[in-house]
């Protein structure tokens, strides 16, 4: 069975037809099913180019930035280019009203200025290897403890990939679950900030302008990789040197034209293209729209304090964009699968499947029926599970969520026998984390959603998932939720910096029961004990059955459909995908060119918006015409959209030409194809990059770092 189903997945992405933009492939594979097809299209390097364990390659160049983004190498010493927004949080953390580099932005003039950044880091791909056999060996559909059985194979084979080593790796799955592939991994923790423009270039056009097409934005950020002097990963210190990597990419001056090959190399997170309609629906019809809800609310809060105040403005800055992205992908997201009658499609694929399966597969006959009866309970337990993220994780109550950070010293002191370094550590990093948590704290925002998100929750949620704090409401209170933040607010101590800092440096097991009775404390333990005790248990058992229909269903479309495009969901491995510059069609009589100008920004600027105040110096040099050798018809290109199918996790990722040199990073995808995560259009879905001209004409001209430039390698 195991056989067969790899022989079905090898047949699925053999057979591909010329000229696909749509897909995720990974880079092991590349010489056997893809390379042709790109040297066709006008790619002239080779696959081992691309992906190698024994010369240097791309995929030496590429890293995963922090935990969620891409980065590349620009220079043989360490210098690395990613998103703005992928290093917005570092830079919103070294950023004050006294050094504010968020407005002014950041430019170290030397190694020595370059600035430190805890809990950062980088991850370089050794290399990859198909481990399926290995994680499948003495595993059956049927037997019992199957998951234990599969992650005790994979421990092994982590264990043998890195003993011995500095390296670090995993085992995932590949086709839900039909196929895992072993990813050996280097990591780099010092990681220090270069440069960044400011957020009028590096997020010019804001919320407004996210997820859209024509863009300007500068999205991009600099930072360096420090090793010790033997070029090994090793934690901060002054004395680490810049990293020497195998590889860099060279950058092209030479611009792109409307066909030009394109390629995207980088870390997709999760794409979700062969899940049924039910999914769909769900998403669509019920998910969705809930948590554009609460987060519709939670924005028009943050944005009427930031725009009174600077310093309010600067505290939120990473909160309000970390809640915005989703927020606004979700909205296009339904339109755009409304727009592509998705469900109707995948209805109707699925009566010909289920045709199909009813005569000659019997055994994926009831696929589509179990899917049903999983669905309809599942939906309500995600939304209640994602309504809890919501009000504790995800930006909602923020003096509910510290006061749960006292849960595990808590436990601490509950244990049976006392671990006194056990506790030290936890207040040690307890002290930290309250110091960062109220530089970017104010109590008005926080109340506010506070009771937002309490009242979202109560109108929102079916009844079965309420907290309890609902029932202490509804007695003392009356229901009013308002009242009761009131009371929350005026009593709770985690409002209050110092007498929380008091209360972590002198915790002791005599001042559980003063926690116990915190009303902050109180709302976090009672949405926590709703999630431990009726939310998560069936919601991961109902995942986890969908998880096995995924893969029973992965190996049926494989077999219904042996001529079909078959390529992996993204799952923030190592992918590769590639296109063209190519402009659209967003709707009817609409016609996008596929690049953008420095003549848009100054079009755009408006003094009176936040998000389109043109800095000075930038009106000066187009004044000035002065664009050096980054000018392109009179003008400096700024950004272009191709053909790339790319999501979350590709932000940061290089977009190379046909000769592998960088030509742009990508940053987004266009409003009308941010579907693609579900489903690919390829007359609408693009990605966004911002064009590398762009990149050294801020750079050299804007902010006279001409210097970071004599490090490149620039082609002409």
């Amino acid at each position: 069975m195991k056989k067969f189903l790899i022989l079905l997945i090898i047949s699925a992405i053999i057979i591909v037809p010329m000229q696909a933009k749509e897909g995720m492939w990974i880079p092991i594979l590349l010489k056997k099913y893809n390379i042709e097809e790109m040297q066709q299209m006008g790619f002239k390097l080779t696959a081992e180019d691309i992906y190698s364990v024994n010369q240097a390659c791309m995929k030496d160049a590429v890293v995963i930035f922090g935990g969620g983004c891409t980065g590349e190498l620009i220079s043989d010493n360490g210098l690395l280019i990613t998103n703005h927004h992928c290093g917005f949080d570092a830079i919103q953390k070294h950023s004050s009203v006294e050094h504010d580099y968020l407005t002014n932005g950041f430019w170290a003039k030397d190694n020595s200025q370059e600035l430190p950044n805890e809990n950062l880091s980088v991850t370089f791909l050794k290399r990859m290897e198909d481990v399926t056999e290995k994680v499948l060996r003495g595993i059956s559909d049927d037997m019992k403890g199957k998951a234990d059985s599969i992650q005790k194979n994979i421990n092994a084979i982590i264990k043998e990939a890195t003993d011995g080593t500095l390296f670090i790796a995993n085992v995932k799955p590949f086709f839900g679950g039909n196929q895992y592939f072993l990813s050996v991994n280097e990591v780099f923790n010092d990681i220090r900030l270069v440069g960044a423009p400011p957020s009028a270039i590096g997020k010019f056009g804001g919320d407004t302008d996210n997820w859209m097409w024509p863009r300007h934005t500068g999205d991009f950020s600099l930072f360096r990789i420090y090793a010790d002097k033997d070029n090994n990963p090793a934690e901060y210190t002054p004395d680490n040197v810049p990293y020497k990597p195998l590889k860099h990419f060279p950058i092209s001056l030479k611009g792109i034209e409307e066909g030009d090959f394109t390629m995207v190399f980088g870390y997709p997170g999760s794409t979700e293209q062969y899940a049924p309609s039910y999914h769909l629906k769900m998403i669509t019809e019920q998910v969705n729209p809930a948590l554009i809800d609460i987060r519709t609310q939670k924005l028009d809060i943050i944005k009427r304090y930031q725009n009174l105040d600077p310093a309010i403005r600067i505290q939120y800055a990473s909160k309000a964009a970390s809640i915005s992205n989703s927020w606004k992908r979700w909205i296009g997201e339904i339109s755009g699968l409304e727009k592509l009658d998705a469900i109707n499609k995948k209805e109707k694929y699925e009566s010909d499947f289920q045709d199909w399966a009813n005569t000659q597969a019997p055994e994926y006959a009831s696929l589509l029926s179990d899917y049903k009866k999983v669905y309809n309970t599942y939906g309500d337990y995600r939304l209640a599970y994602n309504y809890i993220l919501e009000a504790l994780i995800r930006n909602g109550m923020e003096a509910v969520q510290m006061a749960g950070k006292f849960k595990n010293l808590q436990l601490a002191y509950q244990m049976d026998t006392l671990d006194n370094e056990k506790i030290e550590r936890l207040k040690k990093d307890l002290d930290k984390q309250l110091n960062d948590f109220y530089k970017d704290y104010y109590q008005p925002i926080d109340k506010e959603v506070t009771l937002a998100v309490l009242r979202i929750f109560k109108e929102k949620v079916d009844t079965a998932f309420y907290p309890d704090i609902y029932q202490y409401i509804d007695k003392k209170y009356k229901g009013d939720i308002s009242k009761y933040v009131d009371d929350l607010f005026a009593k709770t101590t985690f409002t209050d910096k110092n007498a929380t800092l008091k209360l972590a440096a002198g915790f002791t097991a005599r001042d559980i029961k003063k926690l116990n009775k915190d009303p902050a404390y109180i709302v976090y333990s009672s949405f926590i004990d709703l999630l431990d005790n009726r939310i998560a248990i069936p919601y991961l058992e109902l995942s986890n059955k969908i998880k096995e229909l995924d893969k029973k269903y992965m190996a049926a479309q494989m077999a219904y459909q042996p001529d079909a495009i078959f390529y992996p969901d993204a799952n923030f491995t190592l992918r590769v995908s590639y296109g063209q510059v190519k402009g659209y069609e967003p709707r009817d009589g609409v016609l996008f060119k596929n690049h953008t100008t420095l003549d848009g920004i100054m079009e755009k600027d408006n003094p009176d918006i936040y998000d389109y105040r043109v800095p000075e110096k930038l009106k000066e040099l187009y004044a000035q015409k002065d664009f050096g050798a980054y000018e392109a018809n009179g003008t400096v290109p700024v950004c272009f959209v191709a053909t790339n199918h790319t999501t979350g996790g590709n932000s940061g990722s290089p977009v190379v030409n046909a000769n592998g040199e960088l030509i742009g990073i990508n940053f987004d995808r266009a409003w009308e194809g941010v579907m693609s995560d579900m489903m690919f259009n390829p007359e609408q879905c693009r990605n966004i990059s911002l064009d590398m001209r762009y990149v050294l004409f801020l750079i050299d001209k804007f902010a006279g770092a001409s210097y970071l430039l004599d490090e490149m390698t620039l082609v002409k």
